[in-house]
């Protein structure tokens, strides 16, 4: 397995996610036409895809999810909250999932979602298996529970949220209530938080950790590195950090 960043951040975020038999989209916060554009640098084409995968209905995860769905005809697997959210429009072949029952195959991938606290109707966020990788996916939350921790236990490569610097956050732009819900219990992880979750999931079987939806106002790639690496030293080889406007390579999973 291997996965990809085509962009992570408050203005859009996707991943794409690849086997030798099945190749997914999770999210798609960008409009159909830039996620075309992103898509090119891995010469693959949105047809090329076997579906999506939403997290939950808000736009910089959902923008053009339901454009690709209709134009390229592709299954779209989303909870019910997140379809009652009514902001994806008509797609034309929608796959229910539930948050707290057993995973589901996709192709060679089994995919297991897993509930969030996160200021949505049903978020959730998912791990990928396949027989000898495990790949755990964790943004827009807001306090980590146990049973993310045993969600993402064993996983052999990571993508983690370290939104914010908390500092940063309360001397920032936002509004006092902006950052209140960025800062809440329902809203993202900070660096502190991320940290305290790899020491508790770091195994020597984490072979890389890639870190998603990097605040551009609220913190800095210097930032969520130095929280990461002073929690788990060993992390740093294994580090990477993606961000908004470019694609990342490829990541082995």
């Amino acid at each position: 397995m291997r996965f990809a960043s085509l962009g992570s951040g408050s203005r859009g975020n996707a991943t794409l996610i690849e086997t030798s038999d099945t190749r997914l989209l999770l999210d798609c916060g960008f409009p159909a036409r830039e996620l075309e554009k992103r898509l090119k640098p891995f010469d693959l084409a949105p047809d090329s895809l076997d579906g999506i995968l939403v997290t939950h209905e808000h736009q910089d995860h959902i923008r053009g999810v339901g454009v690709l769905a209709r134009r390229f005809g592709l299954p779209v697997w989303l909870t019910h909250g997140t379809l009652r959210s009514r902001r994806l429009g008509v797609m034309p072949d929608v796959r229910i999932i539930h948050g707290h029952r057993t995973s589901f195959c996709i192709g060679d991938l089994r995919v297991t979602a897993y509930p969030v606290p996160h200021d949505a109707l049903e978020p959730v966020q998912f791990v990928f298996e396949t027989s000898d990788v495990r790949f755990g996916v964790l943004t827009d939350v807001g306090v980590v529970t146990p049973h993310i921790v045993r969600m993402l236990t064993n996983c052999t490569a990571l993508l983690l949220e370290c939104n914010h610097d908390r500092k940063m956050l309360v001397n920032g732009p936002y509004p006092p209530s902006l950052q209140r819900r960025v800062g809440g219990s329902l809203g993202h992880l900070s660096n502190h938080q991320a940290a305290r979750l790899l020491v508790q999931v770091e195994h020597p079987g984490l072979k890389r950790l890639v870190v998603g939806h990097v605040s551009e106002k609220n913190n800095t790639p210097g930032l969520a590195r130095e929280a990461l690496v002073s929690a788990v030293p060993d992390i740093d080889g294994r580090l990477t950090l993606t961000c908004q406007d470019q694609v990342s390579d490829w990541f082995e999973a």
